[in-house]
């Protein structure tokens, strides 16, 4: 009975010339009955009715020959890398957006069940936490389409769905910031119907703009019948990112114009109010370095956690390894994961909600003053 059988052996040898080890696989065709196979421990291969030749580099290199052509014996170096079945940045990825989503999730319910919590600040509060809410979803399904339901078309869907959300959350603490810096500046009638009616246009031309950008990737401005336009995040274009990017340093750099017009409105209220109490007490130099120690936070946190993510837009290539693009991007994810904290958790009607959802510390009919932007 002539029964074939073979074995593959993976074996590191190290090359007498070279110091780094190479990955060599090793395939033995053996007839049974008739070959017997054996190694000694001086790298010596002993074999009986057997022939057996090293490829490396792709050149053929026999170890012992014998008159048995007719076997087929070989020994190739193998360049397959052992994969890791899931991309860990990925399970960070998905990770971070659950703790976005559930996060945000609690400031949503909160303020849509809360009818104190209806003024205009707390209306551009929900618009972030509902933008950082999808952004959280959207990095789940990412992940779970990835690996489950792998396909261009929800590849698509899910990029733009991913674009859409995060452009909502850069711009409604575009909205937030626009919103404090008018509370200070015409805090006499900040309270009146106009107020409400620019918070509204603010909030359409928001969803809007985040709206189309989401979709110019599924509408066909994308890289998949070209992958040389590709840019560091497939399947967007080049141009898409450098869009994206530009875009994101035009809203940061309206942001730090306008926090800087807030810190010098709050600093000559505090002079203002220290000129009419004829000295400067220390609660209002702690009221002042509080103020611009939050200003700080705020712009701190958020230049962190896009700007490289942004950089890196514009001067990355699609050929760059993509270890490059989880490592910037994903510092940006934690952004939406800060927001709530900074935005909503600090309030103190905010908390007061949290008690009453949680613990029954409170009466929801509590009457509670709505404080204005600037005291957030």
């Amino acid at each position: 009975m002539d029964e074939r059988f073979s074995l593959s052996v993976m074996v590191s040898m190290v090359s007498l010339s070279e110091t780094k080890p190479q990955s060599l696989s090793i395939s033995f065709s053996l007839q049974e009955g008739k070959a017997d196979m054996c190694a000694d421990m001086n790298k010596t291969f002993l074999c009986n009715d057997t022939a057996m030749t090293v490829v490396v580099a792709g050149e053929a290199h026999p170890w012992m020959e014998t008159n048995f052509p007719e076997r087929n014996v070989s020994l190739g170096l193998s360049t397959t890398p052992l994969d890791f079945p899931i991309n860990p940045w990925d399970i960070m990825l998905c990770m971070s957006g659950t703790v976005i989503a559930c996060e945000n999730a609690i400031v949503v319910a909160i303020i849509f069940y809360t009818p104190n919590l209806r003024t205009p600040m707390f209306v551009l509060v929900g618009s972030l936490a509902t933008a950082d809410l999808l952004a959280g979803m959207g990095l789940i399904l990412n992940f779970v389409f990835q690996y489950v339901l792998s396909s261009e078309t929800i590849s698509l869907i899910t990029v733009g769905f991913l674009v859409a959300s995060f452009t909502a959350s850069i711009s409604s603490l575009l909205a937030i910031t626009v919103d404090r810096y008018f509370s200070l500046y015409n805090a006499l009638t900040y309270f009146s119907e106009k107020t409400l009616h620019y918070v509204h246009l603010m909030l359409v031309s928001t969803w809007g703009v985040s709206l189309c950008l989401g979709l110019l990737p599924v509408l066909g401005w994308n890289c998949l019948d070209d992958p040389s336009l590709c840019s560091i995040v497939r399947p967007l274009t080049r141009s898409n990112v450098t869009l994206l990017a530009v875009s994101f340093f035009i809203i940061f750099i309206l942001m730090l114009t306008l926090y800087f017009k807030i810190c010098k409105i709050v600093c000559r209220h505090a002079h203002q109010i220290a000129l009419q109490q004829h000295f400067f007490t220390t609660s209002h130099y702690v009221a002042t370095k509080k103020g611009v120690a939050t200003l700080a936070i705020i712009l701190g946190t958020f230049g962190s956690s896009w700007l490289p993510f942004a950089i890196y837009c514009l001067v990355g290539e699609r050929e760059y390894p993509s270890v490059y693009t989880y490592a910037t991007l994903l510092p940006a994810t934690y952004n939406s994961m800060i927001n709530p904290i900074i935005y909503a958790y600090r309030n103190a009607e905010i908390q007061r909600s949290l008690y009453v959802l949680f613990c029954g510390c409170f009466q929801s009919n509590v009457a509670t003053h709505s404080r204005s932007p600037s005291e957030v």
